[in-house]
């Protein structure tokens, strides 16, 4: 049966979906430990830091503080990625003049994945900054920045809803964009790079889980050097918006290069890189299995 193209962005939502949920519950602790690095760099002096004052202040609950957002965050956004992923391949071919049956380039996948990103943004960055603002609760308590209060989900959406209206979720909306676009585009291209290097002149579609894995860990280490020092921007940007008003991007970087010095937005550097490799292999491998377990469903009925 051949699939149409409803139906194949629906088998790539729910793949998305899958790879998204197996991606948040693989990383979050490492997740958590990130934001508050790049928030608050004064607060720890390392990952174990981190990791140990966290456990003793909320227990180790506390690191998986955000789960909720985070997985509507990732799963939400990882099924719009993917679904305008396959979109944005053919909108790449049409543009190369290539026919349907044509295999895109490394390169070109990277494009297509690099344009799927920015609608992907839409959907991620209000989730991201719920739970952004979850992670760093205890530290905005603890300076004084805001009222101790009930740091559930609702009580962060209520307090946006009612400082900022709807537009509120949209804090750091730039610097996201800013973010996306570029690091999917090396986190494609280091996917799909990686997967060629492994099929040693095979077809990529005969890859076995490990070197997924692999290819899944490589694109996670490229993006994330690529747009590190954009993240702990946008996580400033969208966690001190609780306390007021925030400068955007770029008064924002000037300000912590000024006051702090260049190396602080690569706080939380490490515990990111760590995360990113299990996080990213269970992504793809998630990703591709459920993908092609639905596509073979599709072909025999």
């Amino acid at each position: 049966m051949k699939s149409s193209p409803s139906i194949q962005a629906a088998i790539d939502l729910t793949a998305g979906a899958i790879g998204g949920t197996a991606c948040v519950l693989t990383g979050q602790p490492f997740d958590t430990i990130k934001v508050k690095m790049q928030t608050f760099p004064s607060l720890y002096r390392s990952l174990t830091d981190c990791f140990l004052k966290t456990y003793r202040q909320v227990g180790f609950c506390g690191l998986y503080k955000g789960t909720s957002p985070a997985l509507m965050a990732y799963v939400s956004q990882s099924s719009v990625l993917f679904m305008c992923y396959g979109f944005c391949q053919q909108f790449v071919r049409k543009v190369a003049g290539l026919d349907k049956q044509t295999e895109l380039s490394d390169l070109q996948t990277a494009a297509a994945g690099s344009l799927a990103s920015g609608f992907a943004a839409l959907v991620l960055c209000p989730t991201e900054l719920v739970k952004c603002r979850l992670q760093t609760m205890h530290e905005m308590e603890m300076s004084g920045k805001i009222a101790k209060s009930h740091n559930s989900i609702w009580c962060v959406v209520k307090n946006i809803l009612r400082k900022d209206g709807p537009l509120g979720f949209y804090h750091g909306f730039s610097t996201t964009l800013i973010q996306e676009i570029p690091g999917y585009f090396f986190f494609f291209g280091g996917y799909e790079l990686s997967r060629t290097f492994l099929a040693s002149g095979r077809s990529k579609d005969e890859l076995g889980p490990v070197p997924l894995m692999l290819s899944g860990g490589i694109a996670g280490i490229c993006l994330w050097f690529v747009i590190f020092p954009v993240d702990c921007i946008k996580s400033r940007i969208q966690v001190l918006s609780m306390h007021g008003k925030q400068a955007g991007f770029i008064g924002t970087l000037i300000s912590i290069v000024r006051n702090e010095g260049i190396l602080i937005l690569y706080s939380g550097l490490k515990a990111t890189l760590i995360r990113a490799i299990p996080s990213n292999a269970a992504l793809f491998l998630a990703y591709e299995y459920s993908r092609k377990m639905m596509m073979s469903q599709l072909e025999a009925s």
